[in-house]
């Protein structure tokens, strides 16, 4: 076992901790479908339109970069999402060999009404517990800021210490709608 790799005994127990994480994540998508109007999102392709919504008129090459996908993988989300409605996809004017990437009305809204139910379920999930529970999950928030961007900068660094983390994996451990 590498040295980074040791657990800390001052801190959560790693396997237990992620699989708590990656629990939690898979009840929420669960209660969360339960009545969906519309079929559901796969992972990354929530995460490619949560991205357009943020940066209109990305390119598909700066998304890939920023998705950790080959760009083939986004090509492929995108031509699933503008078949569905929910992404436009136009030539750059600056190279017409590039596309730009825009969300759709629909789109925004599906990923609105989404969030808005999420924040609902764990909004009362969470004030159903002891007092102490809830600070103790809110003392928690940076420190889970601080390991996503740890995990995120030794993801742009390359297969490493934390693995290889596919897109594939990601969409089994969160992110779908």
């Amino acid at each position: 076992m590498s040295e980074r790799a040791k657990p800390d005994p001052a801190g959560p127990d790693p396997e237990e901790f992620s699989a708590l994480l990656v629990g939690v994540q898979r009840l929420i998508r669960r209660r969360l479908r339960s009545g969906l109007e519309q079929p559901r999102l796969r992972g990354a392709q929530v995460e490619l339109l949560r991205l357009v919504l943020d940066s209109p008129g990305l390119r598909v090459s700066d998304a890939a970069a920023e998705l950790f996908l080959a760009g083939n993988s986004v090509s492929t989300l995108v031509n699933q999402l503008v078949g569905q409605g929910l992404l436009r996809r136009e030539s750059d004017p600056a190279d017409g060999r590039a596309a730009l990437l825009y969300a759709t009305e629909e789109a925004g809204e599906r990923l609105a009404a989404w969030r808005a139910r999420r924040t609902a379920l764990v909004g009362t999930a969470v004030a159903g517990l002891p007092a102490a529970e809830r600070a103790a999950l809110a003392a928690a928030l940076p420190a889970l800021r601080s390991l996503a961007a740890g995990l995120r900068t030794e993801e742009s660094d390359g297969p490493g210490a934390v693995g290889e983390c596919g897109a594939a994996e990601r969409e089994r451990e969160g992110g779908r709608e």
